[in-house]
């Protein structure tokens, strides 16, 4: 492990393993290898050329791409020029991505080739647009990634690394249907490798390998190789999640550690190569972002043989909260339906509204409180007011703790829906059906899948004297929002219940579907 005490900012991360571990393997994708020194010549590279466009402290730059080596080269540069990374989901739809790249201000935009021509497209109204560069090169009129960076000598810029400097922005969805750009910075980032060396699931040895898996504009995916290049392990990075491929990748990179959403743990279930795979090398599954079925829980440990952990956080928490150990996920000590207990260094409690703690076996609502907490949302005061409350974040999440202190989480407070590990809020999607032919009225829920978890469905109220077409309804939605948040199906009835205020009465909408369910989340 990194001793922490040589590390000022992230930047240092780099830094200090070029010169510790020097020629040992960083990164490896596709047959490309690249060592710490080499990571750590090519960041200095970055660091300088972002310089030299005029990007200045505090500053974003963004990247639209699928996983990629590069994109620890462009983090690491943007820390050493005190620029803060905007990494952008790349399933949202053409005006999501948009209002992300201005909201954020970027005045950089690194694009993977598969979106260069939605690049093109979605910048081309901006008022102020982002300079574009080419990741893989081959544009006819952006400049080539590599040789934009090779036109700078690795020099380390040597900036000051104040704690409080941004060292990433990422974005959630948000409930009045405008993402929130989340501030993680060095502060954030040095507390999360504190409790890391502690929690086995993050805990990784010098010269192991670990499968980088999760999307890197996701904290899991971040925090994977954040913890991974901290502790000299070996990134093998995956470009797309086809099934076979991620298990090709663990037996040829002969992966010792790897996370995964549970979506992606049932499609590696249902695919044959799993059954004759050489995973004896595998030492942990880690996964989180959405709760995982008991039954798929015990193929899942029968086919890797390994020890499971999950993890439950938030963006906003650094992805950090609460993990279930190895141990707990034996079935007789009933804690499998549990998201576990209280990372180290962090403080975990159920709360009432006013901030009390509930009794234990209580329902409220998870807090958590501790250094990994975000320094808020970009230039939305207000939102962060009411997410931070005397230094305890509010996760919208109700739950409550047993006698041994793990936390079983029972509904969300929020009307958020948790589809394959992505958040989906039920405003941004009614916003985006209304309008569609024939519809009066809509609400939005999280109904059951197997596959997904839970999936997004429309309850549509029919204008007077039309019909509504289920179908029209979806592709509609769909030209609007992202495929996982545009409705899976739509049901017609006659009224949308709805309190004295007018607020949607979900809990009512949702009932029917979730009847059998021990919580109402899947």
């Amino acid at each position: 492990m990194l001793d922490l005490a040589q590390v000022q900012g992230l930047a240092d991360v780099v830094r200090v393993q070029a010169r510790t571990l020097g020629e040992k393997i960083a990164l490896s994708q596709e047959g490309r290898q690249t060592s710490f020194s080499v990571l750590d010549a090519r960041s200095n590279q970055v660091g300088q050329r972002l310089r030299q466009e005029w990007v200045d402290p505090g500053e974003r730059v963004a990247i639209l791409s699928k996983n990629c080596d590069s994109f620890y080269e462009i983090w690491f540069g943007a820390l050493k020029a005190r620029a803060c990374l905007t990494p952008v989901n790349i399933r949202l739809a053409g005006p999501e991505i948009g209002y992300i790249i201005a909201d954020a201000e970027a005045k950089i935009l690194f694009v993977g080739k598969d979106f260069y021509p939605l690049a093109e497209q979605v910048c081309a109204g901006m008022a102020a647009p982002p300079k574009l560069i080419a990741l893989d090169g081959d544009h006819p009129s952006w400049p080539a990634y590599a040789d934009w960076r090779d036109a700078a000598e690795a020099i380390d810029p040597r900036l000051d690394m104040p704690a409080s400097d941004d060292a990433i922005q990422l974005y959630t969805s948000g409930t009045t249907g405008h993402p929130k750009g989340v501030q993680l910075t060095n502060a954030n980032y040095l507390a999360f490798l504190k409790c890391a060396k502690d929690v086995q699931g993050f805990r990784y040895e010098i010269d192991e390998r670990v499968m980088n898996a999760m999307p890197l504009f996701h904290v899991a995916g971040t925090n994977v190789g954040i913890a991974g290049l901290a502790q000299g392990a070996r990134l093998c990075i995956v470009r797309d999640l086809i099934p076979q491929q991620v298990i090709a990748i663990l037996q040829q990179d002969k992966i010792n550690h790897s996370f995964f959403v549970p979506a992606v743990i049932q499609m590696l279930l249902a695919t044959p190569e799993l059954a004759t795979a050489d995973l004896s090398n595998l030492k942990t599954v880690s996964y989180g972002a959405s709760p995982i079925a008991e039954e798929v829980l015990m193929r899942a440990k029968a086919a890797f043989k390994c020890d499971f952990l999950q993890f439950y956080g938030m963006t906003e928490t650094q992805g950090g909260g609460t993990y279930l150990p190895p141990q707990a996920h034996d079935p007789a000590l009933g804690k499998l339906r549990s998201c576990g207990i209280a990372w180290p260094h962090v403080q975990v409690a159920v709360k009432n509204p006013d901030g009390s703690d509930t009794p234990q076996g209580q329902v409220g609502e998870i807090w958590i409180k501790g250094s990994i907490i975000m320094k808020g949302y970009w230039h939305k005061d207000g939102a962060t007011a009411e997410a931070i409350v005397d230094g305890w974040m509010r996760t919208g999440d109700a739950a409550y703790q047993d006698a041994d202190g793990y936390f079983f989480i029972y509904d969300r407070v929020k009307d958020m829906i948790v589809t394959g590990g992505e958040n989906v809020y039920p405003a941004e999607v009614e916003n985006a059906i209304h309008g569609a032919p024939g519809v009066a009225d809509v609400a939005v829920i999280g109904v059951p899948d197997e596959k997904w978890g839970e999936v997004v469905k429309a309850i549509v109220v029919a204008k007077p004297g039309e019909n509504v077409d289920p179908d029209a309804v979806i592709a509609f939605a769909r030209e609007r929002v992202a495929n996982y948040k545009a409705p899976k199906s739509v049901d017609v009835i006659q009224t949308i219940p709805r309190n004295a205020s007018g607020k949607i009465l979900r809990r009512e909408l949702r009932k029917p579907y979730w009847e059998g369910k021990e919580r109402m989340v899947n």
